[in-house]
């Protein structure tokens, strides 16, 4: 079930009314409404990879049990061992196992050695690799003791497959998400209404930003030996809004349907296009999943506290394993790595914390030195997202050569540049809402606050109308549930 579909605009509305009309005030009944809304949620994609769901739940829910009432380390160990290992093989057959089998045989190729190792015509689960990483951190920090096993089985299968975030995120922690899922809710009408505004913001993102900018940038990648340098970084700048419009208005949707339900998710992005550095942007992009592997490999492998070989090592590893984490293919890794080249040198100057307040903070226009160093940075971004969005690495080099040539300095030209202007002075309005609201938790939490109510109301009603404009009759899925 898509958020951006019929069946969920019909089936938001009557979990919400059973949840707060029905058996308000009853915790536990609450929380077997979200359990069940929840399956069935994920039973409407494959009913099939619902059981994988509920087998990894038990597993995590009973190992936490038994590493907590465990007698010795060794036993504890055996419980998380036996966790970690059965949680990452069903990872590493559904995502990777084809990836491996591929790439071990094309390298034995070329020492003259044919083999034909047997492939596995499978479909990825969706959101394996997200609820996965939640029940990952659960027996983690149950085993380094910073929390203690969850008794209720119901709250804890809340926990890690909460519609909202189920399938895409953010990853959260039974330490943020665990204590509101085990406390008494009211319902909060202005709470209520801040959720319904996050949800149209992330929409809006969605159904205009992100799929109109898809068509132009699938055409164009498709079809990249055709066309000029230029028209070929316009394909790149309009695949780095659709990836930030899908993944982030997907973020936006599930933060707002949460706090329907009287939950906070984490917050999973933070304008992070006006980043005045690479590591600011990587505070700001997919936080969840960075701080993830921030406080679960790159602490634990020793962080910056080594030597300057160890930061480097560690540098690597992280971005490259992040790059893996979205996919098995080769142009997730070079990502990864191009991104972790771009971090080293801050890191190494220890320039890597310099920008942590919001760009032009109380401001309403940025110095030129802060728009140059935004600039940058979205620039060395759109380069890195070629790799994320080519079909392999000599694809990604195949397009960057195209950009690096004399067609770099012409005018772009495609069949479709008409609809794709139109859709670049769509792009300058959101930037500009998003410029305007980049204090706030999303653009337009606090926008027209302080307008009448009649042209407060005419604005939701013009985003409705450009949502009209460019709904699509088929539904479109979210980047990230290939991840």
């Amino acid at each position: 079930m898509l958020f951006n579909s019929i069946n969920f605009a019909i089936f938001l509305p009557i979990v919400f009314i059973l949840y707060w009309l029905v058996i308000n005030k009853n915790l536990r009944l609450q929380n077997s409404l979200l359990l069940i809304a929840s399956y069935f949620f994920y039973a409407c994609w494959d009913w099939r990879f619902l059981f994988l769901l509920m087998f990894s739940t038990l597993l995590d829910y009973y190992t936490g049990l038994k590493m907590q009432n465990a007698e010795s380390l060794n036993r504890k160990g055996f419980w998380f061992w036996l966790s970690i290992t059965v949680n990452l093989g069903f990872l590493g057959v559904f995502k990777y196992y084809n990836f491996f089998a591929e790439s071990f045989t094309e390298t034995i190729s070329h020492f003259g050695l044919q083999i034909n190792p047997a492939t596995l015509n499978i479909i990825l689960p969706v959101g394996i690799s997200f609820y996965t990483f939640h029940g990952l951190s659960y027996v983690i920090d149950i085993y380094k003791n910073r929390i203690k096993a969850e008794r209720n089985f119901v709250d804890y299968a809340v926990f890690v497959s909460f519609f909202p975030l189920l399938v895409a995120g953010p990853i959260e922690r039974a330490t943020h998400l665990l204590p509101q899922i085990k406390k008494e809710r009211i319902f909060n009408y202005s709470k209520a209404v801040d959720g319904l505004k996050q949800i149209l913001w992330g929409l809006f993102k969605k159904i205009v930003i992100a799929d109109n900018c898809a068509q132009f940038a699938n055409q164009i990648f498709g079809n990249s030996t055709d066309y000029s340098g230029s028209t070929l970084v316009l394909g790149a700048v309009f695949f780095t809004f659709q990836i930030y419009g899908d993944f982030s208005g997907y973020s936006d949707i599930a933060l707002g349907t949460a706090r329907l339900f009287g939950i906070e998710l984490l917050r999973n992005f933070a304008f992070p296009y006006f980043s005045r550095d690479i590591a600011e942007f990587w505070r700001r992009w997919h936080i969840s999943l960075s701080s993830w592997f921030r406080d679960y490999l790159y602490i634990p492998l020793g962080g910056s506290k080594g030597g300057m070989w160890m930061i480097i090592r560690n540098t690597f590893i992280i971005f490259i394993v992040s790059g893996f984490w979205h996919g098995a293919n080769w142009t997730f890794i070079a990502w990864g790595a191009l991104n972790a080249i771009y971090f080293l040198p801050l890191l190494v100057t220890k320039q890597n914390r310099n920008n942590l307040e919001i760009v032009a903070k109380g401001k309403l226009l940025p110095t030129f030195k802060e728009l140059s160093q935004i600039a940058i940075t979205f620039g060395l971004t759109v380069f890195a997202w070629i790799f994320f969005r080519a079909e392999s690495v000599g694809h990604a080099l195949s397009y960057i050569s195209g950009i690096f040539s004399k067609s770099l300095f012409t005018i772009p030209k495609f069949p479709d540049i008409k609809p794709a202007i139109v859709t670049i002075t769509i792009l300058m309005f959101f930037v500009l809402i998003e410029w305007l609201g980049r204090e706030q938790q999303y653009a337009i939490k606090k926008l027209g606050i302080k307008w009448k109510r009649p042209v407060r109301w005419a604005f939701y009603i013009l985003l409705f109308f450009i949502f009209g404009m460019y709904m699509n009759t088929e539904e479109t899925p979210f980047i990230y549930f290939q991840f």
